[in-house]
């Protein structure tokens, strides 16, 4: 019997994490690669209905006049990633993805990203006119491939933060501004609302604010679909959340946590700017006082190092109080290729979401919370509480 093919929509197609993903794919499809990485291959989650590598087919929005396989040559020469023979056998699957990109939008994406799109982007209209060309573009995606779903996930550069106080906390809220010239709402949350109101599952890997609003998440369950987010969880915040348990189970007081992080890729480009830098420190910010239960002092600075490529660099000092009162400190360094601790867990999350949108499951998808910075639908940010709820929703899915 003939499975199923499976859509990957990724906004931000051309992106480092996107090609990334796409030479892993097509590395797992030609048995070029491990499963290394991939926590949906870990034998908790073995009795899964996951999809198999060969059954994905991937598209997508771009604002960007580059190709994948330029940005691919890019990643290995700058970065020194991927051999050359993985390079290599990638390149069908490059060239065929290339064919199934389309423009992406702008609206509300701040000035640094708007910098960065190709000329030839359309011009804006109305928000609900964009939702209906991204709709389109979807739509016709899916009927030339003839897949049975699509998922869409957010790899796109990260916006500006939007006042809490905007967000809309309805559907009927949310639907209203789509008409209005003055609507408050990003490109993620557009990109959010046109998947989910078309019935696919939505993922936002990034700290922008895509479906986290409750009035998109009301649209998520409506549809009677789903959505998994905010912020993907792969270097210096996934350390945190592993380590301030340790603190927090020792009754050792953590008196201050001071991390500095340095990179070198477009999305550290785009970080430069202060408003965009934002969203991403608030993200990282938030663990510690939700894990240790108090607000240590904390300092989390993020600059951009051209020369360091897709390479990112986290110094952590942690200054703690022991018995005694006796003060302590943790440092520690962490080095890791930021496009390939991303990729994998962009895999996972299409597959662990493909089995939840098959079991009938809507909203936010809590037991996904491991991944994330900001998890959606959870309160914990303790890496093994979150990765413990992933586990007995897997156990609860046989």
């Amino acid at each position: 019997m003939t499975r199923p093919r499976i859509g990957i929509w990724i906004i931000g197609a051309r992106g480092g994490v996107s090609v990334s993903t796409l030479i892993g794919l097509s590395a797992l499809q030609q048995g070029l690669a491990s499963e290394n990485g991939l926590v949906s291959c870990l034998r908790e989650f073995a009795h899964l209905p996951l999809p198999a590598w060969d059954q994905f087919v991937v598209g997508g929005h771009e604002i960007r006049q580059t190709s994948l396989w330029i940005e691919a040559e890019r990643l290995h020469r700058e970065s020194r990633v991927f051999d050359t023979d993985t390079l290599a056998a990638s390149r069908e699957l490059l060239a065929e993805t290339e064919t199934r990109i389309r423009p992406g939008i702008l609206w509300n994406v701040g000035s640094t990203i708007r910098q960065l799109a190709d000329s030839e982007v359309p011009e804006e209209g109305l928000p609900r006119e964009l939702v209906s060309r991204i709709q389109a573009d979807l739509s016709d995606f899916q009927q030339r491939e003839r897949l049975s779903s699509v998922v869409v996930v957010n790899l796109a550069s990260t916006e500006a933060p939007l006042d809490e106080a905007s967000w809309p906390p309805t559907w009927a809220e949310a639907e209203r501004l789509l008409d209005s010239p003055d609507c408050p709402l990003p490109a993620s949350s557009l990109y959010a609302i046109a998947a989910l109101e078309s019935g696919m599952p939505y993922i936002n890997f990034t700290p922008s604010l895509g479906a986290t609003p409750p009035g998109i998440d009301e649209l998520a369950r409506l549809r009677g679909t789903c959505h998994a987010g905010r912020d993907a969880k792969t270097g210096e915040t996934l350390l945190k959340s592993v380590l301030a348990p340790m603190f927090a189970a020792r009754n050792l007081e953590v008196l201050s946590w001071v991390g500095h992080n340095i990179f070198g890729n477009l999305d550290g480009k785009v970080l430069s700017d202060p408003r965009n830098k934002s969203s991403k420190i608030k993200s990282k910010d938030q663990v510690l006082e939700k894990i240790l239960g108090y607000p240590p002092q904390t300092l989390v600075s993020i600059e951009h190092v051209g020369s360091l490529g897709d390479w990112k660099t986290a110094w952590d000092h942690v200054h703690f109080r022991g018995f005694l009162n006796t003060p302590m400190t943790l440092q520690l360094t962490w080095q890791g290729c930021d496009s390939l601790l991303a990729a994998p867990l962009v895999l996972d999350l299409v597959r662990f979401v493909t089995v939840a949108r098959e079991q009938g499951q809507t909203g936010a998808l809590a037991a996904l919370g491991s991944f994330f910075k900001s998890p959606l639908g959870t309160p914990s940010h303790d890496f093994f509480e979150q990765f413990e709820q992933l586990i007995c929703w897997a156990d609860q899915s046989r």
